[in-house]
């Protein structure tokens, strides 16, 4: 077969450092688009993006010949760069250390999109820790709350 082909999807999820609220509404939708560019660079392709002041999910057409680590190192040191250069609000921005990286099934996809989407809404009731407990929980991913807050 002289082709290779691949559809991985997955579902990245980090925030900023400490959880700090320093993602400003009006920045966001730069931002999104900035990743994006970092995504197709990798020869990924970014499908959703939706973020809060504290922290981001993306929906990602992996790329084949990318590790997901360098992807994410990729994503997070370049935008968090792009951001520094932005305003003085932005001066000390850091992401956390770690993140989750999720498989998605393609027939879940649309209820991933709409989830992402919606994030504002869902915050409203929940906060980040919960939310990434539930989806570690649900990808039976096993963690020390010790580690996973840095």
């Amino acid at each position: 077969m002289p082709q290779s082909l691949a559809q991985i999807l997955v579902h990245l999820v980090f925030s900023t450092k400490n959880r700090e609220g320093l993602l400003a509404d009006d920045i966001r939708d730069e931002l999104h688009a900035y990743i994006g560019g970092i995504v197709e660079n990798q020869k990924g392709t970014l499908l959703k993006t939706g973020s809060v002041s504290d922290h981001i999910h993306l929906l990602i057409a992996h790329p084949r010949t990318c590790a997901p680590s360098e992807l994410v190192q990729q994503i997070k040191t370049g935008s968090s760069k792009w951001l520094k250069t932005k305003s003085a609000h932005y001066a000390q921005f850091h992401w956390q250390g770690g993140y989750g990286i999720f498989s998605v099934s393609p027939s879940h996809r649309r209820a991933l999109e709409n989830y992402i989407e919606n994030q504002a809404e869902h915050h409203r009731e929940v906060t980040f820790q919960e939310e990434y407990r539930r989806l570690l929980q649900k990808s039976g991913i096993k963690y020390d709350e010790g580690y996973v807050w840095d």
